[in-house]
């Protein structure tokens, strides 16, 4: 999908997760930006992840989007950055694939379907699961850049809202089958209890290598 950009987000504060930075959580053996990678590379030409102040990607060899502003300002503004950044690529890609680094289950058939979605060039289309919308996991046209900072600098932050106001599409993705239960495919870790569910779920023992061949829609 060379006409796709990627970007990992991996901005928030990580609170619920006692501090630790969600990017630098391991899960089974590797870390959730680790995983993303693994998930979002094969699926765009260029993949770049948005990290907040002071934290940097170690071994990934991955170019990081920072946030223009110094204060939190939620994950659109990670969007707004990564979106300015792919607009400056050459070749200049048609849109951009954002998704969370918590979903450490991301069908890696993601950025296919949702542009199967593509209704008309301002469109965004977004993931949907069984749990319900994935507005985060994402392709956003590169057209939606200056109406995504004019928002943000009317003080807008919700991602719902900034939709409302959008041309949209969403694709529904069946669940998952992975240890010999349906997942959710965005299934998403915020506490360390959805930490320990993940990794009961892919167990510990096993190379990552392994666990995202046999992972597939659930039967």
């Amino acid at each position: 999908m060379t006409k796709f950009a990627g970007l990992i987000l991996a901005g928030g504060r990580s609170s619920r997760m006692g501090g630790t930075p969600k990017a630098l959580v391991d899960l089974a053996g590797a870390t959730l930006l680790q995983r993303a990678v693994d998930a979002l590379a094969p699926q765009v030409g260029d993949l770049a992840v948005s990290l907040p102040p002071g934290l940097d990607a170690p071994d990934l060899a991955l170019a990081v989007v920072r946030d223009e502003a110094s204060t939190f300002e939620g994950p659109l503004a990670g969007v707004a950055a990564g979106l300015a950044r792919a607009s400056a690529l050459s070749p200049r890609p048609t849109h951009l694939l954002t998704v969370p680094v918590d979903l450490p289950f991301l069908p890696g058939e993601l950025a296919e379907r949702l542009a199967a979605g593509i209704d008309g060039p301002d469109t965004i289309v977004f993931a949907a699961g069984p749990g319900g919308r994935a507005p985060l996991c994402a392709l956003w046209p590169l057209s939606a850049a200056p109406r995504l900072s004019a928002f943000l600098a009317g003080a807008g932050r919700r991602v719902g809202a900034f939709l409302a106001g959008e041309r949209t599409g969403s694709v529904v993705f069946a669940p998952v089958g992975i240890g010999g239960r349906t997942v959710d495919p965005f299934f998403n870790i915020n506490t360390p209890a959805d930490l320990a569910e993940a990794a009961g779920l892919i167990g510990a023992g096993r190379p990552w290598s392994s666990r995202r061949a046999e992972s597939g829609p659930a039967q």
